[in-house]
Formats: C-alpha cells, sequence, structure tokens
C-alpha cells in the first residue's frame, strides 16, 4: 500500500509548488491599479520605436513590475538586423555584465553556507593568484619617457574586492595606462575567451598580467566577477554553470538563462548589433566551457523579473528561500570605504552612485544624472542591457536593447519615461474652471520653465546645473577623450568641435592614461578662462582649437508655455515629456485662479506658477503637495 501512496503523494507535491508559485510575468490588464498611467506608459513603446525607426538599434524588450505584479511587458521593432523578423517579448538576449549580479547572488550563498569567506584572500582558493605584481607607471626623469614598474601587493585581494571590484584587475577597454596596453597586447581576448577554455585557463592566463591597483584602493570596472566565477567553482566543487543552473536558475523558473542558446531556443535569439566586436564569448549561439561569471549569460526579460523580484523580496520568490534578507541588505548597501578613488565611470561622487557587493547603488538624489529613489540598486551590459531595482517604490525595470557603442545614452530617457509613468496621488480637490484671466495676467506667465534631469514626481533632482567648462559629452577611449556630441550653444559647439572628435591633449597634458573624472577636471574651469585642445579628426592632420570656458546649462525636463489664440497652453520642450506635457503637443490649460492653471484631460495635471519678493512669476509647480515638481524660470538659455 505504501508503494501505492508513493507517487499519489509525489503528484501532490508537485501540484502545491506549482500552487506556490505565484509570481506572475505576465502584465496586468490595468497598470493604474499599480499606480501607473496607461497612456504614460505607452510612451516608452514609442521612444523605442524612435530609436529603431533612427537606426540606434532594430529591437528592444521592456519589462515594469511594481509590488509584486507586473506592469509593462512589451516588445517593439526587430529580432533580426534586416528588420524582418518582428520581436517578441520572450526574445534571448545576451544580457553581458547582468551577469555580475547573479555571479555575486551565488557567491553570497556560499558565503551563507559556510564554503566561502569574504575577508580570505582569494589565493586561498585560486593559489595562482598569489604572486601577481601590482604595476605603477612612472616617469623616467631623465628621457621624459613612461615605463612600468611592479611592486608587492600591500595585502591581498580578498573575497569581497572581487565583488566590489577594488581588486586591481580591470577591463583592456577601461582605460590607457601601462596595464591596460598590456591586457590588449597579451592574448587574453583572443586565446583567454575562447569558447572550448575554461575559466580555470582563463584565470590562469590572468595570474600572469599585474594589476592596475593596489586592492582596496580603487574602485575600477574589470574582471573580478570572472574571477569571482572561478572561486565559485572550487568553494562549491562544481562548474559554475551547473551551480548557477541548479541553485537558482531552475528554483527561481528562469527557465530561459544560461551560457549558451539551445538549438531549439535560437529562432528567440536577437542578433547582434551592426558595428559590435564579436569577441569569441560573445557568440553565444554555440556551445561553451568557458563560463563567464562577468558576462557569460544570456536571459530574457521574464527570467530576469523573476531574479530581481526575489532580491526585492529579501532573497525569496514563491517560498523558494535564495538568500537571507540580511545578506541582501548587505550586497545592496554601500561596500566602499570613505576613501576609496575612482578610476573611471560615472561611480561615485560624480555620478552619485557608490557600490555595494554586485550592485551599483544611487547614493544621492540631488546631483544624480537619472531618477530614483536613494538605495535604488542596478546594473547594466555592454550593448545595452540594463536593469535597476527601486526598494522605496517597490519597483523593477528591465530595458533589453542590442546596441554597437555608447548604450549609455539609453538609460536616462527609460528611467525618466518609467518615473514619468507614475500617477500622482489624487489629493481629492474639485476642480472648477470659472476663473477668467486678462490677456495681460497671462503674458507674465509665458515662459520657459527648467525642472532639472528628472521627469520624476518620486525624486528632488537639481534644477540647474551650476558649474562651467566647455560644454561638451565625452567619453575616455584607448585613444583619447572622444566627443560624442557637443551641447548645443554650447562652447565646444562654437569651437567647432564635432562629434566623433578625438581629444589627444588639454594644454599640452596627454589625455591618455586620464580617466574620465581626470578629464573632466581638466575641462571645467572659470567662466572666461580659456583651454586648447588637440583635435584627432577622421582624415585630417591633428588640429589645435581654442575654447573659452562658459557657465553650461544641460537641457533637462523643460516646459515651455505661451499663449495660443489668446489661451495658455503648455507644452515639453526638454529630451522627454512630463506628466500630461509632450514635444509637439501644446495642450490648453485651464484656469482655476490667476496663478493656478490645470489640464482639462489625460491625467488633469495642475500648474500653479508662484512669484518671487518683487511679484514677478519665478517658477512653476506641479501639482503642488507631496508629490510636487518645482520649475524654475529660465530666460534666454538654450534649449
Amino acid at each position: 500500500m505504501k508503494r501505492l501512496h508513493r507517487p499519489i503523494a509525489t503528484l501532490l507535491m508537485l501540484c502545491l509548488a506549482t500552487a506556490a508559485r505565484a509570481y506572475d510575468t505576465a502584465p496586468v490588464n490595468d497598470p493604474e491599479a499599480l499606480g501607473f498611467s496607461s497612456s504614460r506608459l505607452a510612451r516608452i513603446a514609442a521612444w523605442q520605436q524612435a530609436q529603431i525607426d533612427a537606426g540606434a538599434f532594430s529591437g528592444a524588450v521592456a519589462a515594469i513590475a511594481r509590488n509584486g505584479r507586473v506592469a509593462y511587458l512589451r516588445a517593439v521593432g526587430f529580432r533580426d538586423r534586416a528588420k524582418t523578423i518582428p520581436l517578441r517579448a520572450d526574445a534571448i538576449f545576451w544580457i553581458a555584465s547582468m551577469t555580475k549580479p547573479v555571479t555575486s547572488v551565488a557567491a553570497m550563498m556560499l558565503v551563507e553556507e559556510g564554503k566561502l569567506d569574504l575577508a580570505a584572500p582569494v589565493h586561498q582558493y585560486l593559489p595562482e593568484l598569489k604572486d601577481m605584481m601590482v604595476g605603477v607607471e612612472a616617469i623616467d626623469p631623465a628621457s621624459g619617457q613612461s615605463r612600468l614598474a611592479l611592486e608587492l601587493q600591500k595585502r591581498p585581494m580578498t573575497v569581497e574586492d572581487l565583488l566590489r571590484h577594488t581588486s586591481g584587475l580591470v577591463y583592456f577597454d577601461h582605460g590607457n595606462t601601462a596595464v591596460h596596453k598590456l591586457y590588449r597586447e597579451s592574448g587574453l581576448y583572443v586565446k583567454g575567451l575562447a569558447r572550448d577554455g575554461t575559466l580555470k585557463d582563463f584565470v590562469s592566463r590572468l595570474a600572469r598580467l599585474p594589476l592596475a591597483h593596489q586592492p582596496g584602493e580603487v574602485w575600477e570596472y574589470g574582471h573580478s566577477a570572472d574571477v569571482l566565477g572561478r572561486v565559485i567553482e572550487v568553494a562549491s566543487g562544481r562548474p559554475l554553470d551547473q551551480f548557477l543552473d541548479s541553485r537558482l536558475f531552475k528554483p527561481l523558473g528562469m527557465v530561459n538563462t544560461g551560457f549558451w542558446v539551445p538549438p531549439e531556443k535560437l529562432a528567440r535569439l536577437i542578433d547582434p548589433p551592426v558595428g559590435a566586436a564579436i569577441l569569441p564569448d560573445r557568440d553565444v549561439s554555440k556551445p561553451t566551457t568557458l563560463f563567464s561569471g562577468g558576462g557569460g549569460l544570456v536571459s530574457t526579460a521574464a527570467d530576469y523579473l523573476r531574479f530581481c523580484q526575489m532580491l526585492l523580496n529579501g532573497g525569496e520568490l514563491d517560498g523558494v528561500r535564495i538568500l537571507s534578507p540580511a545578506t541582501v541588505r548587505r550586497m545592496i548597501t554601500n561596500s566602499l570605504p570613505p576613501d576609496i578613488h575612482f578610476a573611471s565611470g560615472d561611480m561615485g561622487p560624480r555620478g552619485s552612485a557608490t557600490f555595494g557587493l554586485g550592485f551599483g547603488i544611487r547614493s544621492d538624489a540631488a546631483s544624480s544624472w537619472v531618477p530614483g529613489s536613494v538605495g535604488s540598486f542596478s546594473w547594466s551590459g555592454v550593448w545595452g542591457t540594463y536593469f535597476w531595482v527601486d526598494p522605496a517604490e517597490q519597483l523593477i525595470a528591465i530595458q533589453l536593447i542590442q546596441v554597437a557603442t555608447d548604450f549609455g545614452r539609453f538609460t536616462p530617457p527609460f528611467r525618466n519615461l518609467t518615473y514619468g509613468a507614475f500617477l500622482v496621488p489624487d489629493r481629492g480637490v474639485p476642480i472648477s474652471a470659472t476663473a477668467a484671466i486678462d490677456q495681460v495676467a497671462l503674458d507674465e506667465l509665458v515662459g520657459k520653465y527648467d525642472f532639472g534631469q528628472s521627469s520624476s514626481s518620486r525624486d528632488q533632482m537639481s534644477p540647474t546645473n551650476d558649474f562651467s567648462g566647455i560644454g561638451a559629452d565625452i567619453e575616455v577611449t584607448s585613444s583619447g577623450a572622444r566627443v560624442r556630441r557637443p551641447l548645443d550653444n554650447s562652447p565646444s559647439a562654437e569651437a567647432g568641435l564635432k562629434s566623433g572628435d578625438i581629444i589627444t591633449e588639454i594644454d599640452g597634458v596627454p589625455v591618455t592614461g586620464l580617466t574620465l573624472t581626470q578629464v573632466i577636471a581638466r575641462l571645467r574651469g572659470p567662466v572666461n578662462s580659456q583651454t586648447r585642445l588637440k583635435i584627432s579628426r577622421a582624415q585630417d592632420a591633428p588640429i589645435e582649437i581654442a575654447v573659452t570656458r562658459a557657465p553650461i546649462y544641460v537641457p533637462g525636463v523643460e516646459l515651455q508655455v505661451k499663449i495660443d489664440a489668446g489661451n495658455l497652453v503648455a507644452e515639453a520642450t526638454g529630451p522627454w515629456p512630463i506628466l500630461d506635457f509632450e514635444k509637439g503637443k501644446p495642450v490648453r490649460l485651464k484656469a482655476i485662479s490667476g496663478s493656478e492653471f490645470y489640464v482639462d484631460n489625460g491625467n488633469h495635471t495642475r500648474i500653479t506658477f508662484v512669484t518671487d519678493s518683487s511679484g514677478k512669476v519665478a517658477s512653476a509647480v506641479l501639482n503642488a503637495g507631496p508629490w510636487e515638481q518645482r520649475g524654475q524660470l529660465v530666460t534666454k538659455r538654450a534649449s
């Protein structure tokens, strides 16, 4: 009898497990129930379609969840570069460095089990790394030439250093120091990343190179998570792919996540972007034995939603406990010492961001470049995959695209459109448009109002920028500082800088070897001071350009208020919409009083004009109250 009961009991357990798997990645029919405006969420697809039409990428999948339910999941565009096969929401993407948070979670699982020690030297698990030297670049006073000296580590890199990118390990293309050059010239990225290689082989090759920094002293993005993947293999006694599949992917129901795409799913794999460098580890259409913990995974929006929801839930999803709440809190809390130096990117004070154990964390609202609550954590991949989790708002957002270069420019629009879709809670104040305003009074309200870099009603980013410089969006490459674009009406535009220009010298100082932060510091300076730039331009001989610094106004969320046919109208004129206001779609404002108006459609945004001590209009407030957004009146500024 017992043998007859066993299959029944097993079937019952399976049914209960299925019933318990409650997290549904299908979007709800009513996003308003989750606090979103359906019409404003639709702007995300419209913006993505505009990028597709402009040739920026072939397709995109976006997913947004709040309070444990999915508000938005939609695919736009095409799966193939030829733009013949429509993209589906279950498309599979190479998620690149979005692998790192997954590897970090796996490592912390072993920490909780006592199989891995965060404070232990990495060489305790990987002896081949014990004698790695640190490369120090110095100038020979006799010849003036740069040379690379090697010195001993002051202290060994620890497992925690790997999780927070303070190990001294770097990427070849994130700088131009002598160590970065060694990485490029070593053959590491040809032989070391071969898909028939192993993590053990890769780490052995990496061990022959010097570290770029003393462990624990500098935050620089690099191969830390790849080495962490190998540490996981040693500590667990299993290949990384098997560990992740059995301990994370299967328990979380991440059925389309792995290190390569099997033949039966290849029809869902999105094509690589045009112009992308296809290193051996990026050909995810073929099986591999090299399980890159730093960038090897493929996944879908639905799968990664499940991973993020587990973190947002404090380490649990559908009854499956992956990590303890305390461990998750530790991972999404600043882990960097106060005296840390930042070598590259927008990490640190420049980007109002810090780093936990596997995640970048928004640390300050006022000076951040993107909206979101302080404590939001995120990461991205080199071809444009990106996610963030906002615990304060119980929000998860994911955007999957594939672009060859400059993927960071697609992050601010997506974040702004997401936060801009939040509904403002109704204050319960009745609206009645009974006031009649004379033309003179309306004229006083006309102008452009600057709401800063955020369209979100949830944070208070600075409305203006108070620095002076040349006004160019730049990035550091191996050749120098590349001009992404000169800002409109900026000193760099007036001096003749062009997109694609490479700045090789600033006031006679070579740019090679400088970090992005150091380059920006040299380009900024007092108003009316001059800087001389040496420029390399495609097919032209090197040229020198003098640029006179000026106050820089970075266009953000702007509202243009004007009079049309005797009526007050408003239109968004900045890079993205705000509430009921969009670019090219002026809407009429109806008067409640001489200073307060509202939009008689959409979400009925209120706008209140505020005067200064002299009685002149100085600002505009949208939806005055706890969720208000305040814009300063600006005059004769570049748009």
